[in-house]
C-alpha cells in the first residue's frame, strides 16, 4: 500500500519570492556603501545613489513581504518560523522607508542618521534573507 504525504504548508520561498528576497540584500548593502562613501567624500552624488538603491530595496522587500504574507495566510499548519520571517521583512521595509525619508533631506543633513539607518536596514535585510532561505523548512520537518 502506498501512502501519499501532502505538504500542508510551503514555507520555503518559490523562485520569484526567493529572487525578490535575495535582491533586497545587494540593494540595501549598496546603499550602505554609498552612504559610507558620502560620509568620507562629501560628494552629494553618493547620497543620490543611496537614495535610489534604497528605493529599489524597498520595492524588492515590499514584494517579498507580500509573498511571505500570502504564504503565511494560506498556511494550514505552521512549520519553521514563518511569523518571524514576515515580521523581519515588515520591520526591514518600515525602517527602509524611514531611511528613504531621511535620504530625502538636503545634502549633509542626511548624516549621520542616514548612515546608521542604512547599517540597521542592511543587517535586517541579511537576517531576513537568511531566515527566509535557510531556516524555513517545507513539509512536516521543523
Amino acid at each position: 500500500m502506498t501512502t501519499t504525504v501532502h505538504d500542508p504548508y510551503r514555507c520555503r520561498p518559490g523562485p520569484l519570492h526567493a529572487t525578490l528576497l535575495a535582491g533586497t540584500v545587494p540593494l540595501f548593502l549598496g546603499a550602505l556603501i554609498s552612504d559610507i562613501a558620502y560620509y568620507q567624500s562629501m560628494q552629494i552624488q553618493w547620497s543620490n545613489f543611496a537614495a535610489w538603491l534604497i528605493a529599489g530595496g524597498l520595492v524588492f522587500c515590499g514584494l517579498a513581504f507580500l509573498f511571505a504574507l500570502a504564504n503565511l495566510v494560506r498556511a494550514e499548519r505552521k512549520a519553521g518560523r514563518p511569523v518571524l520571517y514576515v515580521l523581519l521583512l515588515l520591520v526591514t521595509w518600515v525602517l527602509g522607508l524611514i531611511n528613504a525619508f531621511e535620504h530625502a533631506k538636503d545634502a549633509w543633513a542626511v548624516m549621520p542618521s542616514g548612515l546608521v539607518l542604512s547599517v540597521i536596514v542592511s543587517v535586517l535585510a541579511c537576517i531576513a534573507t537568511w531566515v527566509g532561505l535557510t531556516n524555513l523548512r517545507s513539509g512536516g520537518a521543523a
